[in-house]
């Protein structure tokens, strides 16, 4: 068995409560607060049967790493979750629609990408091992539950993972500044791997020659590129346009 691990803050908790409240040890949260969203927290809490402990804001810093707790944690045991990316291409009813992440480093910018994914009904998000970062508290708590139900792999070989996509009749698109077409230009109803690089520096050149086809996302003010987050919204949710 896995060793537990600290959820914190309303949505990251509170998403592990709706989903799989069997797997949570005990919350822990602030007893000053008795605003109306920490009652409300706290009755769903109660209804589910969870340990609820009273904890002042120094120990709850403590257990998330963070201030950015909101008065509440959790100490919850991992979800099962599905083993490798073929399983779940396996599961995938329709056309499959996939984020890969690569050289994303930052946990916030992670975070935003789940979330964002999780939203316009992604599949999975795919990131290399070597260069990004995975799930911890700070991940989960901007994910803002996200990070509960969309499924992450990190691959030891990002372009070899794309390869391997590719055999399965998945179109891999990287996104670039200098691409000739737009997204708006591509047809992203069939099955879609979205490919993004790091603010800045773009996709790493091996991986930017594995993709099929690049594009670019439109800039008509003065600034040069969007953060990586904001451009998976841009691109997840012109698919799911697409498809609606």
């Amino acid at each position: 068995m896995s060793s537990p691990k600290v959820l914190f803050g309303f949505h990251a908790v509170g998403v592990r409560l709706k989903t799989a409240p069997q797997t949570i040890i005990e919350i822990y949260f602030e007893p000053t607060r008795r605003d109306a969203r920490m009652r409300q927290f706290l009755d769903r809490v109660r209804e589910a049967g969870v340990r609820l402990i009273e904890a002042d804001g120094l120990r709850l810093a403590k257990l998330a790493g963070s201030h950015g707790h909101q008065g509440v944690a959790a100490r919850v045991e991992p979800t099962v979750q599905i083993k490798s990316l073929d399983d779940l291409l396996d599961q995938v009813q329709g056309p499959p629609l996939l984020l890969v992440l690569d050289g994303i480093t930052d946990p916030h910018n992670l975070g935003a990408c789940l979330r964002v994914a999780d939203g316009a009904g992604a599949h999975a998000v795919i990131a290399p091992k070597d260069h990004a970062a995975g799930i911890n508290a700070t991940v989960a708590k901007v994910a803002s539950g996200a990070a509960e139900t969309m499924p992450y792999f990190m691959v030891t070989n990002l372009a070899r993972t794309l390869g391997e996509l590719k055999e399965r009749n998945i179109w891999c698109i990287g996104t670039s500044g200098d691409a000739p077409k737009t997204l708006y230009q591509v047809d992203l109803k069939g099955p879609t791997a979205l490919i993004l690089g790091a603010e800045g520096d773009g996709m790493r050149q091996l991986t930017r020659k594995t993709c099929d086809e690049l594009v670019s996302i439109p800039m008509a003010g003065a600034v040069e590129s969007l953060n990586v987050s904001v451009a998976s919204g841009v691109c997840l949710y012109e698919a799911l346009r697409q498809r609606s």
